[in-house]
């Protein structure tokens, strides 16, 4: 089995949150303890990030088998940021009796961009894909700025999400480019569409990489979620606008009442 960091916080409804594309479960962690004063928080760091193991194969499958083993039997809200939120969604679709509500936090079910579905440009992922090759510290830095682009404190934003990835070795490129296919490839809307339990998508209005419409997408796909707008916030809205974020995911929580096991509204 595959060792997969984690660290638990608080006590209360249990939420378990994963973290996007090349960072580690440390740019949660002011978040995260702030969260977990009302809830039971599990960080996880995704396989051959930060503090966890390395898989064979960085494919949707084999991420989400890792950590729901990783994980006990209970079954626990999953928030996931980014390629995090691809990830949870897939793992409520797969593992359906361990996700008993959902919260994707700047997240999209088919991550590019496509004349019927806004998202990332391809040829932006693809970029990204080619320069690590050549220069992997300065592709990662690009990345982080498109994640903070046009907010008013970016230079602080920007520092405290250096400050967070350089905590850990960077992941091998194999585990990088992987994750970049993921995100190119991954389409989970029928799963969206299928979904039965309650979703609280987060998305700012300022994110370059996720786009607000996307969120209205979504909820054409699935009318039963709640789709959440943060004005002025882009891909990290829990570091630029943390009340915001913390109140949006209370007043989800506390809606849903856990009963039998499952959260019914």
């Amino acid at each position: 089995m595959t060792k997969i960091h984690q660290q638990t916080f608080g006590k209360g409804k249990p939420i378990v949150m994963v973290h996007g594309w090349a960072m580690h479960s440390g740019i949660w962690r002011d978040f995260a303890q702030m969260l977990a004063q009302n809830y039971q928080v599990t960080l996880m760091d995704l396989p051959g990030h930060g503090r966890s193991e390395k898989i064979d194969s960085f494919t949707l499958e084999q991420i989400s088998e890792a950590l729901v083993n990783a994980m006990s039997d209970a079954s626990s809200c999953w928030l996931g940021w980014s390629l995090g939120a691809t990830v949870v969604l897939d793992i409520a679709d797969r593992f359906p009796d361990r996700v008993n509500s959902l919260i994707l936090l700047a997240g999209n079910p088919s991550f590019t961009q496509t004349a019927q579905w806004p998202g990332m440009a391809n040829e932006l992922l693809d970029a990204f894909a080619d320069k690590l090759n050549e220069d992997c510290q300065a592709t990662l830095l690009r990345f982080l700025s498109l994640q903070v682009n046009n907010l008013p404190d970016y230079k602080t934003l920007l520092r405290t999400l250096k400050s967070a990835v350089l905590e850990c070795d960077a992941p091998d490129h194999k585990t990088l480019q992987g994750g970049l296919e993921i995100l190119k490839k991954a389409d989970l809307r029928p799963a969206l569409a299928d979904i039965s339990i309650p979703v609280s998508v987060i998305l700012g209005t300022l994110d370059t990489l996720v786009p607000f419409s996307a969120g209205q997408n979504m909820q054409k796909l699935a009318p039963g979620i709640t789709l959440n707008r943060i004005d002025r916030a882009g891909h990290v809205p829990f570091l630029s606008h943390q009340q915001a974020v913390l109140a949006i995911i209370s007043r989800f929580m506390d809606d849903n009442v856990l009963r039998n096991g499952n959260f019914i509204t």
